[in-house]
């Protein structure tokens, strides 16, 4: 860690002396932002100084006394911070609740979703928290993705979901992207054609994992769009 933040620091140096402005990072917890997952990031911006106006050179440097020009955007949901005026935080009952089973769904990224076997030990192997936020998603493998459910005998506690009958299984590939805030018209499960390599379930988990939450990209960018005419020229 030490050697990490020494890199960190460095890069800052170098990046102050070559004419930039960075703003020290900060971690931004995403169900802040209403994303229904524990997701937390580590995010830091960098203003070319040139392209700056005066007064917000002097605010950048100097955030403290000058608010307005923070470019991170602030929370709108109660996850992990409180304030007046922030709605409550997206559960993943909120997220998935008009999701059809895989089995009936025309949705395709609905119908596939790991068959990995369920280990009693190791990361993947517990189920969703309807009333809370889910457990970060990962761009791992099929083994690592979290149980939408787990039965009763390996201690499923959506006992109305098994009472319906409803089966183990792991999170769907529509699940995983409805947690990282991906609109429904997004689809993940491609065929191969003249304009795109073919998109596989394994190929989607990874590449849902690997975002950036839709809805916090949307925070961080609309923060900067509503700052923009106090920045630059």
């Amino acid at each position: 860690m030490e050697d990490a933040k020494e890199v960190i620091e460095h890069d800052f140096a170098n990046a102050a002396e070559g004419g930039y402005i960075v703003i020290p990072a900060r971690v931004l917890h995403a169900a802040n932002f209403g994303v229904p997952q524990s997701r937390e990031r580590i995010i830091f911006y960098g203003f070319k100084r040139e392209a700056l106006k005066e007064k917000a050179i002097e605010a950048l440097s100097d955030l403290v006394n000058n608010r307005d020009y923070d470019p991170y955007p602030l929370p709108t949901h109660n996850f992990s911070t409180f304030g007046d005026n922030l709605s409550n935080f997206v559960t993943c009952r909120e997220a998935l609740e008009d999701l059809e089973e895989p089995n009936v769904t025309k949705d395709i990224s609905q119908t596939k979703y790991s068959k990995a076997k369920y280990m009693k030990k190791g990361q993947g192997n517990i189920e969703i928290k309807l009333d809370s936020i889910s457990p970060t998603i990962r761009s791992e493998h099929h083994g690592n993705i979290e149980f939408r459910r787990l039965s009763e005998e390996n201690g499923g506690n959506h006992k109305e979901e098994l009472n319906k009958g409803l089966e183990q299984r792991r999170l769907t590939i529509r699940e995983c992207a409805r947690l990282q805030t991906f609109p429904d018209d997004y689809q993940f499960i491609l065929p191969k054609t003249e304009l795109n390599k073919a998109v596989s379930a394994s190929d989607a988990y990874k590449i849902i994992g690997n975002a950036v939450p839709c809805v916090l990209g949307y925070n961080i960018a609309m923060r900067l769009a509503e700052n923009w005419d106090k920045y630059f020229r």
